[in-house]
């Protein structure tokens, strides 16, 4: 195999470059982005209060992708823990008390099975309501971002005329 000039200068910077960088950054620490040191312990961030008080006095939040689970636009401080033996979502949301709650009714995907069929009660499947829809609290974003959904409220097509 026979090198050229090139070849044999360009292997020995490369050579050179491994073996002269790490000295070269030996006295700077490495940083995450965050600024904190990287083996230093994360710090908690402070406790944000929810946004909303009593339920039924909000505006719905709007969704901005198709499918977006709606978020709670009501404080949930002061509710019960979900558990499998009592839900106090259903309380207002269940499909049996929401007209008289004036609350928005538990999605109809909440009562199909693992196949689709349709089931007269809620699936159990969708018991955790928090594990899909999140209060809102009133923090300011952690990064930058711009994103722009597409609002999945969009209005409906118009009718064509015949």
């Amino acid at each position: 195999m026979k090198l050229t000039l090139k070849t044999t200068f360009a292997i020995l910077a490369s050579a050179a470059c491994w073996t002269l960088a790490p000295q070269a950054f030996a006295d700077e620490a490495l940083k995450a982005m965050r600024g904190a040191d990287v083996a230093a312990p994360d710090q908690a961030p402070d406790a944000k209060n929810y946004l909303g008080g009593k339920p039924g006095g909000q505006q719905k939040v709007a969704r901005t992708f198709k499918d977006q689970p709606p978020v709670i636009p009501h404080a949930v401080e002061n509710f019960d823990e979900i558990s499998l033996e009592e839900n106090q979502c259903l309380s207002c949301h269940g499909a049996d008390v929401y007209k008289k709650k004036k609350a928005p009714k538990v999605g109809q995907s909440h009562f199909l099975d693992r196949d689709g069929k349709k089931l007269d009660e809620a699936s159990a499947r969708r018991h955790n309501c928090v594990q899909c829809h999140v209060p809102q609290v009133d923090a300011p974003p952690l990064v930058g971002n711009d994103f722009k959904g597409d609002v999945a409220e969009a209005k409906p097509a118009a009718k064509k005329k015949n």
